[in-house]
């Protein structure tokens, strides 16, 4: 007889997986209808890349040292960190784990299988952001590559920072910031991270690639707006899977705080659609696909680092700040900056993530999350049972005065510095590579030059929003 909550447990697995699904179905929606079946072939092999990826090397340097924080006796296979400080500065300083590596060896048990799963959306969509960013800018083979080490090592050394007992999360056993950084599900780092290494890549390949007319048919065009909703409603609920399924976080937290972070999760992407639709039913008289989707995907990135530490209301107020802030930013981008192809990286991946994480510095109301990161299990800050606490917290908790504000803030700059470096110091190499090996370019016959309307067709490639046509912008 299978238990109950195992059942339960491998749903919540099931469901998470739909997030990278639902990123895919928007960025095939948002693509000419002409290469809409490419787009797909091309994001469905970079979730394979990146799976195998995390597989091979990802698992290991994320969570190779996660036994050492986390004392349990199914996670004594992976009790080996790296750190370039050296030992006199004592531990909780890790910097990538050095174990697990294939998932082999007798200490692979039970929980650390379930870890890995719990995960592995994460790896698939940060191998997926930066690869559908730079589809149409590159050859195809070099987004994979882009893919590939992201899932396997850029996203999987910034997750053991904040998720594998990595320095990050030390910072309030080590230096006295709060809870140490707090980054629910991981939503920030995926999403920040990924975000940023898209963005290098963009600024390496800034203008799309010529590309042959497939010879499939065109699909229906109600097909596309259609699939861009369901995908918004895949992703959201991908978020709410994995808000359930980390073995790590079940324990600590119970139920109450789990349930918690799936209805700050829903109605956070929920209400990101709000404004989103609301601005382009005011300027074009009816609310077209990419904003709204757009809305639901910003809401619930942000939803995702705040997790349960927040009260619902704040959930809903930054979900209508996350959506609304879309149409904006794209516009500012755009029409000021000139960005047009960061214009869909930006305001769902970036901005909303640091928006996240910065709130739990700022909001988190001390109800829940005693213990984290090993930090006051009986109390804080004198207070019996207080958690993760911001500036503001509930009615007889006490306020974490800049504490959690400063271990946020170091966790996104640090973040955000490593994201864009590590993905400058991959595609500039790569960019002079492809430029050195290519001759005088010229276009096959059946493969016509860009429209010249740059601007429509640089706003579509976003990493997981939909397309911009040119009527929607302000």
């Amino acid at each position: 007889m299978v238990d109950m909550a195992f059942l339960q447990y491998l749903i919540a697995l099931a469901l998470a997986s739909l997030l990278p699904a639902g990123a895919l179905l928007i960025h095939v929606a948002g693509q000419p209808p002409a290469q809409a079946g490419r787009a797909a072939v091309h994001g469905l092999v970079a979730l394979g890349l990146g799976a195998v990826a995390y597989w091979a090397v990802g698992f290991a340097l994320q969570f190779g040292g996660v036994g050492l924080v986390y004392t349990r006796p199914e996670l004594l296979g992976l009790v080996w960190e790296w750190s370039a400080l050296p030992a006199e500065w004592g531990t909780g300083w890790g910097m990538a784990g050095l174990s697990g590596w294939f998932l082999q060896g007798a200490g692979m048990t039970a929980t650390v299988y379930a870890l890995f799963l719990a995960h592995l959306p994460w790896a698939m969509t940060a191998a997926l952001v930066p690869a559908l960013a730079l589809q149409r800018r590159t050859a195809v083979p070099v987004a994979w590559s882009v893919a590939l080490l992201s899932a396997g090592v850029i996203y999987p050394v910034a997750g053991n920072w904040v998720q594998g007992g990595g320095w990050l999360a030390a910072l309030g056993r080590n230096l006295g910031l709060g809870h140490g950084f707090v980054d629910f599900a991981g939503g920030g780092t995926v999403f920040l991270v990924g975000g940023l290494v898209a963005l290098a890549g963009l600024l390496v390949w800034p203008g799309a690639t010529p590309t042959r007319v497939s010879d499939e048919p065109e699909p229906p065009r109600v097909y596309l707006p259609l699939m861009a909703i369901t995908g918004g409603l895949l992703f959201l609920v991908g978020a709410l899977g994995w808000s359930w399924s980390n073995p790590l976080y079940l324990e600590l937290l119970g139920e109450a705080p789990t349930l918690r972070a799936g209805v700050n999760v829903a109605l956070a992407g929920l209400s990101g659609t709000v404004l989103s639709g609301l601005y382009g039913w005011f300027v074009r008289g009816e609310s077209p696909a990419a904003f709204a989707v757009q809305g639901v995907l910003a809401g619930t990135v942000a939803a995702l680092a705040m997790g349960p530490f927040v009260p619902p209301g704040v959930a809903v107020a930054l979900g209508l700040m996350a959506g609304g802030a879309v149409p904006l930013v794209t516009y500012l981008l755009q029409r000021l900056g000139h960005l047009y192809a960061a214009s869909g990286v930006v305001p769902t991946t970036v901005l909303p993530a640091a928006t996240g994480l910065l709130a739990v510095g700022l909001l988190a109301d001390g109800l829940y999350g005693a213990g984290w990161n090993q930090v006051g299990p009986e109390g804080y800050l004198g207070v019996p049972g207080q958690g993760v606490s911001g500036i503001w917290v509930a009615a007889s908790f006490e306020p974490d005065l800049l504490g959690q504000f400063q271990a946020q803030l170091i966790g996104l700059v640090s973040l955000g510095i490593w994201g864009f470096a590590a993905g400058s110091l991959l595609c500039v190499p790569l960019g002079l590579l492809q430029r050195s090996m290519e001759a005088s370019p010229t276009l096959e016959p059946d493969a016509p030059a860009d429209d010249p309307e740059l601007p429509a067709v640089e706003a579509e490639d976003s990493v997981v929003a939909p397309s911009q046509p040119e009527t929607s912008n302000p």
